[in-house]
């Protein structure tokens, strides 16, 4: 009997004394957080990049239920969408009322004309052509991107959001710009190029510089004569037929398409 209550108060000592060395023992097994005596929380090793802009933005990463996140996020740009589609679209009836007045012989005023001139210089058009000529060519340029396609690609490029360059630089659209200090520089950047990934100060500025590239970039041109072959047709102008217009926005080509068209089909009861 003896021996054993000797065994068992050994026992006890070994149990007390291993849970005293245990935790050194384990000091280098484990990453000790350094914690901030005034508000008990770790502290941050590096410096969390800050927004570029001033815009409150749904915090769509915490999002646990995907119907509402999706909800929210066609809800935060669709507006954006909606109003830059408008402001095309009453430019281009006002092209088209220009170009009447010339097919009946009537003079542009002095102030029409220099509004040619600019919006020939902004949608990149030959300054050498005649006023009538850059309004026909306008026209296949000043148009709507359907609202459906807009804010698939914009779910697509950000990651519904969560991308680093929607948070930061409000960027749904992965459009890059050149200049330093433009915006964002890729964490994957290879070495020697220069491109940044451009940052805006609105949704609404982001949606405009996509639609003016779409508008714009030869890369796209498909899409704009696809475009314009359903305006002479007078048809509607579907997200479903441009999609296919698309095909040098990614380099996954096709098969970008392809998720871009599952995307319009999974997606449009949140959408409308």
């Amino acid at each position: 009997m003896r021996y054993v209550k000797h065994y068992v108060l050994s026992a006890l000592w070994l149990i007390v004394l291993w849970a005293l060395i245990k935790p050194l023992l384990e000091q280098d097994k484990y990453k000790v957080e350094q914690v901030s005596p005034e508000t008990k929380k770790p502290l941050e090793k590096t410096l969390e990049e800050q927004p570029l802009h001033n815009v409150a933005l749904p915090d769509f990463e915490n999002f646990r239920n995907i119907k509402h996140k999706k909800t929210a996020f066609f809800k935060f740009i669709k507006p954006a969408v909606e109003r830059e589609n408008k402001r095309l679209s009453e430019l281009r009836n006002t092209l088209l009322q220009w170009q009447d007045s010339i097919t009946f012989n009537k003079a542009l005023s002095r102030q029409n004309a220099l509004k040619v001139e600019a919006l020939a210089l902004k949608y990149k058009l030959n300054t050498r052509l005649s006023i009538a000529d850059k309004i026909d060519i306008l026209l296949t340029r000043v148009d709507i991107v359907p609202t459906p396609l807009v804010l698939v690609q914009a779910a697509n490029e950000s990651a519904w959001g969560t991308s680093r360059f929607a948070r930061i630089g409000l960027n749904f659209f992965g459009i890059w710009c050149y200049r330093k200090g433009c915006g964002m520089v890729p964490s994957s950047r290879d070495e020697g190029l220069k491109h940044e990934v451009a940052a805006f100060q609105s949704v609404e500025q982001a949606v405009a510089h996509y639609m003016l590239n779409i508008n714009t970039n030869a890369a796209y041109k498909v899409l704009r004569n696809i475009r314009a072959q359903l305006r002479e047709q007078k048809l509607p102008v579907k997200s479903d037929i441009l999609v296919t217009g698309l095909l040098p926005y990614s380099e996954r080509g096709s098969d970008y398409i392809l998720e871009i068209s599952e995307m319009l089909r999974h997606n449009k009861n949140y959408i409308h």
